[in-house]
C-alpha cells in the first residue's frame, strides 16, 4: 500500500488527502496564511490515521453489542462511542469510520487557526466547522449511478448540525436495505455516519425484485460475514416503495426522538421521506416528501 498523499487540488483552494481506501477533500475559508497552516496541520495528522485503524481492526469489525474491550486509538474510540448509542441493534464500529476520520482531520485542521469555516468530506461523510455569522451549503445526490443535485441543505452556525453522512445500497458500503440514499444530519460526523447506515438498513422489504448475497461473497474483507446484503433492486410497485420508506422513517424518527440525529432524507426510486425539520436546513428533493 502506498503512503499517504496530501496535495492541493487544481482549483488551488481545496486539499486532497488520500491513503489506501481513505479519500478526503477538505476546504478552509479565511486568511491565506491561516489556510496554508491549517492544511499542513491536517496533512500531518492524516498520515498516521490508516495505520492506527488497521492495528485495531479486530475490535472495529466486531459487533458492538459483544465488545469486551475498548480500542486504544482516539479515532477508534470515537467509532465505538458512536455505535454504542444504537445498542441493541447489530452494528460494528466500522459503520462510523468515515465520519470519525473526517472529524479527526477537521479537528487538526482548525486547531489554533483563525478560520471562518471549513469542511472535511470523506467520501460523502462530512464534518463541519462554522463560526458566528457563517454557514455552509451542501448538495444531496440521491443516486450515484446517475449523479444529479436532488436537494440542497443550508447549515448555519446556530444550527446544531456539524455532521452529514449518506448511506444506501448503491454506496461504497454494503447495506442490508434497499435505499438509494439516506442522508443524515447530526451533531457530529461519526453520529451521522452510523445513523445513515442503520436507517438505510431499515429501508427494506422482501420482494422478488430485490437480490441479496452473503456479504463475504460480495467483498472478501467484509466484517458482515454470511449476512445477506443488497446487490440489486429492480423496479418496485409504489406500495412496496411506500412500505420500505415507512420502515426507514420509523427508525429515523426513533433516533431523532432520542437526540441521536437532527434530520434525515430517505430516497427510494424517486420517492423521498423527510424526518425532522432542522432550523435553517432546506431540503428540496425530487420525489414525494413528508411523513
Amino acid at each position: 500500500m502506498s503512503g499517504a498523499r496530501a496535495v492541493l487540488m487544481a482549483d488551488g483552494r481545496r486539499l486532497h488527502l488520500q491513503h489506501g481506501p481513505i479519500d478526503i477533500v477538505a476546504e478552509a475559508f479565511g486568511p491565506s496564511a491561516e489556510i496554508e497552516a491549517a492544511y499542513a496541520q491536517a496533512a500531518a495528522v492524516f498520515g498516521g490515521l490508516l495505520g492506527e485503524l488497521v492495528g485495531e481492526l479486530d475490535i472495529l469489525r466486531s459487533d458492538v453489542n459483544g465488545l469486551d474491550r475498548l480500542p486504544a486509538g482516539a479515532v477508534a474510540r470515537r467509532m465505538v462511542a458512536a455505535t454504542l448509542a444504537h445498542r441493541p441493534l447489530y452494528v460494528t464500529p466500522m459503520a462510523a469510520v468515515a465520519g470519525a476520520v473526517a472529524e479527526r482531520v477537521l479537528a487538526a485542521l482548525v486547531a489554533g487557526r483563525r478560520l471562518e469555516r471549513a469542511y472535511v468530506n470523506n467520501g460523502g461523510d462530512i464534518a463541519l466547522h462554522l463560526t458566528p455569522g457563517t454557514s455552509l451549503d451542501a448538495a444531496i445526490v440521491a443516486n450515484q449511478d446517475a449523479p444529479a443535485i436532488d436537494g440542497r441543505i443550508a447549515i448555519p452556525f446556530d444550527s446544531a448540525i456539524r455532521g452529514i453522512a449518506t448511506s444506501g445500497w448503491r454506496g461504497r458500503s454494503l447495506s442490508f436495505g434497499i435505499a438509494d440514499a439516506v442522508t443524515v444530519l447530526a451533531r457530529d460526523a461519526p453520529a451521522a455516519d452510523v445513523a445513515a447506515t442503520l436507517i438505510a438498513n431499515a429501508v427494506n422489504i422482501d420482494h422478488p425484485a430485490v437480490r441479496r448475497a452473503p456479504a463475504e461473497a460480495v467483498r472478501d474483507e467484509s466484517e458482515l460475514g454470511a449476512r445477506l446484503v443488497t446487490v440489486a433492486v429492480g423496479p418496485l410497485p409504489d406500495e412496496a416503495v411506500a412500505r420500505a420508506l415507512a420502515s426507514g422513517a420509523a427508525r429515523a424518527e426513533a433516533m431523532r426522538r432520542q437526540g441521536l440525529i437532527e434530520a434525515a432524507s430517505l430516497v427510494l426510486q424517486g420517492k423521498t421521506r423527510i424526518v425532522g425539520d432542522p432550523a435553517g436546513a432546506a431540503v428540496a428533493a425530487g420525489g414525494d416528501q413528508g411523513l
